[in-house]
């Protein structure tokens, strides 16, 4: 039974159970995403990030798609103006790859575009059979550029990552597993206990340590690595003050299974 239910905001549902905390997006007919959605975004996701009973935050939509990608009656208008009210798209990605928690994708349907940039700002993605994944913005004369043109390529390389937003196809979930682009791939009737069961499993886990090691990983992809030792070890140094790793320790010494508090 949910723990919390947050207020219904327009075309977002958000709620909280037993420590994960999943928004729905419900925009009918495709999910697609606009400034006003944007903001919703960002207004829903900052206290799933802040409170610390969450432990996992799930993103998952409605129908056939996940998130289709922007609203097309929006970038139809090619403006600098356009450009700049839906640019918040990339700051609703930065909120989740630098969540202090794990962040699941739930890719229940198509993702497409802008829909695509958004699992990858995801720490995993989960597929349901039936759908599909890709960045066809070339086909309206335009590229991923929302954070998809330099996620992909830290992703699956810049190669591969290029072709594919030259070619701009549309991956069968199979297809997208087979590439790394996607982490798991299950039947759709599946789909949302396989959800469920991931997100409560990454729950348990020591989420102070996962959101210590997100942020190693991030800031240290860029640094030569002489400095970026020196960033793993400042966390090291902050990461045995947490009280999961007292817990998971002296857990290990007694023989038992760790409870962790994300603390």
């Amino acid at each position: 039974m949910p723990e919390k239910t947050g207020q219904v905001t327009g075309f977002l549902r958000p709620e909280i159970s037993d420590g994960v905390g999943t928004v729905t997006i419900d925009r009918p007919p495709a999910n697609a995403f606009d400034p006003a959605l944007i903001a919703e975004f960002l207004a829903v996701l900052a206290p799933l990030v802040q409170d610390p009973d969450v432990r996992c935050i799930v993103l998952r939509g409605t129908g056939r798609f996940f998130v289709a990608g922007a609203d097309i009656t929006v970038m139809r208008e090619l403006t600098e103006a356009t450009q700049r009210a839906m640019r918040p798209w990339v700051e609703v990605q930065r909120m989740l790859e630098t969540a202090p928690k794990p962040v699941l994708a739930a890719l229940n349907g198509h993702a497409l575009g802008g829909g695509a940039e958004l699992a990858l700002a995801c720490d995993m993605r989960v597929m349901t059979e039936s759908a599909t994944i890709g960045f066809p913005e070339i086909s309206l004369g335009l590229f991923p550029g929302a954070g998809g043109s330099q996620r992909l390529p830290r992703l699956l390389g810049a190669h591969r990552a290029k072709l594919l937003m030259i070619e701009g196809a549309r991956l069968t979930a199979t297809d997208a597993l087979h590439i790394g682009l996607v982490d798991r791939v299950v039947p759709d009737a599946e789909f949302d206990d396989c959800v469920r069961s991931t997100a409560h499993a990454l729950a348990a886990k020591p989420t102070r340590t996962i959101g210590l090691l997100k942020r190693v990983v991030r800031e240290g992809a860029s640094l030569p690595l002489e400095q970026a030792l020196d960033v793993e070890f400042a966390a090291v140094l902050e990461l045995i003050r947490t009280a999961d790793a007292a817990e998971g320790l002296q857990a290990f010494l007694d023989k038992r299974p760790p409870t962790f508090t994300g603390r």
